[in-house]
């Protein structure tokens, strides 16, 4: 009785501290907030070099760097301390360790989760982007660029249509320059998307005489860009077949493990 009343007395105690550190945070007598804008020099030291990119790459050149920064800073240092509070009866070096690992994990969660979107994101646009490019050819024959690119809109992949409504819009606007297209090579940083910007870019410029001869460079070109997205496909579905065959192997091992070990305590025993 007397154990379950001091646990009873215990989890009060956080519950209590944890409200404290909330209203102290809302009335601002303690600021983590602060805290963080109080040190961002010295936080700012642990951002990661890419993690600009990234961010960039996930939200748009319009989101606010430093305040997604600040918010990871202020996620991992909140869950460091109720860790810490929820472990404060047996609190110690070991604790303390696991809180620092804890808060460190919390930061990176954030980091790896962006990281891990632009690694998807870039597979799917380099095996998409070549049989948009070939229905996108079968209609330069029949249109000028301008106009085929417009039509190519509607059955364009989705990952696609914001970045082309952009470039249309900006070549309907005059703009007869290269940029609109880098532009859009720029939005999907994949394999050959520059050079297939500017072999469009010159389709469009060229006379008409030259026409099939640049259209027949550009199928050539989407032709082996074809290719190597299915060998990236082929070589991704063989990896996935090969990592689930290796943790079968890997679980059955165990379990064939753990049924000796049993089998020789029983012997024992």
């Amino acid at each position: 009785m007397k154990i379950r009343g001091l646990n009873s007395m215990y989890y009060e105690i956080l519950a209590l501290a944890v409200i404290i550190i909330f209203v102290m945070q809302y009335i601002g007598g303690f600021s983590i907030n602060k805290f963080i804008d109080d040190n961002a020099s010295m936080f700012k030291k642990l951002q990661e070099d890419d993690f600009e990119f990234y961010a960039k790459a996930r939200y748009g050149d319009a989101v606010d760097i430093e305040k997604l920064f600040n918010q990871r800073l202020r996620d991992a240092l909140l869950t460091g301390l109720c860790v810490g509070f929820l472990f404060i009866n047996d609190f110690s070096y070991v604790m303390l360790l696991i809180c620092i690992a804890v808060m460190i994990g919390m930061f990176k969660m954030p980091y790896m989760s962006l990281k891990s979107y632009y690694k998807s994101h870039l597979h799917l646009i380099d095996t998409q982007l070549p049989y948009y490019l070939k229905n996108l050819e079968i209609l330069i024959q029949h249109y000028t660029v301008p106009v085929a690119l417009g039509k190519s809109l509607g059955d364009a992949p989705e990952i696609f249509q914001d970045g082309l409504r952009d470039m249309i819009e900006k070549i309907n606007a005059g703009d007869s320059t290269i940029e609109p297209y880098m532009d859009f090579a720029k939005d999907f940083p994949v394999r050959d998307s520059m050079r297939m910007m500017r072999l469009l870019y010159r389709l469009g410029l060229g006379k008409q005489e030259r026409k099939q001869e640049q259209l027949l460079s550009f199928s050539k070109t989407i032709s082996g860009l074809q290719q190597k997205a299915r060998e990236a496909r082929y070589k991704a579905r063989l990896e996935k077949m090969e990592s689930k065959t290796m943790t079968m192997l890997v679980c059955t091992g165990v379990g064939v493990m753990l049924l000796l070990v049993l089998s020789i305590l029983q012997t024992f025993s």
